[in-house]
Order: C-alpha cells, then sequence, then structure tokens
C-alpha cells in the first residue's frame, strides 16, 4: 500500500471509519512488528480524525508504559488502575468518559483533554496494551468509535 491515506472529507463518522478500516488492514498486514503497527495506526486515527491525542501504552509489570503516539507530549508511565487507562487495563474493559473533569483519579496529560476513550487490547485473556484516545472536544466518543476502534485494536492483534 501506498503510504497515502484516502479519507473521505463527508463529516460522516462511520464512513470515514469504513473508508480507512481496509486501508489500515492493507498498512499493517505484512508488518509484524507491533510497534510499527502501532505508530502507523496512530498516525491514521490523528489523520483520519484530527483527535487531540491518539496513542497506544503497553502493559508492563505494573505500569502501562508509552507506546507509539501522535500529539502533544504525553505521561510515560501511568500505574495499574490509576487514571482512565489503568483502570481500562485493570477491568479489562473499554471505557468511554464524556467529560474527564468528572472522572475520579483523571491523570491529565494534558489540559487541553476534554473526552477520553480507552480500548484494552488483550491477548490469552491478558491485557498487553491499551489505545488512548483524548479530545478537546466534550461528548467527542460514543458507540460508534467504541466499535471501530475495537475492530482496529483486533487488526493489531
Amino acid at each position: 500500500m501506498a503510504e497515502e491515506l484516502n479519507i473521505p472529507h463527508t463529516g460522516n463518522k462511520k464512513e470515514t471509519y469504513e473508508a480507512i478500516l481496509p486501508q489500515i488492514e492493507a498498512l499493517i498486514g505484512g508488518e509484524k512488528d507491533l510497534i510499527a503497527n502501532m505508530a502507523n495506526v496512530s498516525a491514521v486515527l490523528k489523520e483520519a480524525f484530527h483527535f487531540l491525542w491518539v496513542g497506544f501504552y503497553l502493559a508492563k509489570e505494573d505500569q502501562l508504559v508509552l507506546g507509539p503516539f501522535q500529539g502533544p507530549i504525553a505521561c510515560t508511565r501511568i500505574q495499574y488502575g490509576k487514571g482512565v487507562c489503568g483502570t481500562a487495563w485493570k477491568q479489562s474493559e473499554a471505557i468511554v468518559v464524556p467529560d474527564v473533569d468528572v472522572f475520579p483519579g483523571h491523570i491529565a496529560c494534558s489540559s487541553r483533554s476534554r473526552s477520553e476513550i480507552v480500548i484494552p487490547m488483550i491477548t490469552d485473556n491478558k491485557v498487553f496494551a491499551v489505545l488512548d484516545i483524548d479530545s478537546e472536544l466534550l461528548n467527542r466518543f460514543d458507540k460508534e468509535d467504541l466499535y471501530y476502534l475495537k475492530r482496529i485494536c483486533d487488526l493489531l492483534g
């Protein structure tokens, strides 16, 4: 696949996800390196949706450690069970936060973040990483984002 995205500019979120899914699949399909694939997925999502921050944290012992991302600088380590990412890791469940200011224990890596979605990536019943996306808009994420972002995480394995 050429290193160029074909992103529809209709403003329709579903159409955008449907357009980028096969492109992500083609982009990462021939590459076995997880970090390289996470880097490209971060870039695709940032480019397609103009989120504030898109990236991955990798589970290492009792912490999530910053992995590939696009956006402003980020927290380097997050403790198990802390913040939205650590809570999603602990619960092994995706979390959608419409307003980060009301999430108990939210970790503000950027004061510009207003809403967040975190998708745990699970293999053999164990979370090995999380996809974390922040937006400058309140209520930015919904069930549609959850559905498609889970599919994208599944492509990464």
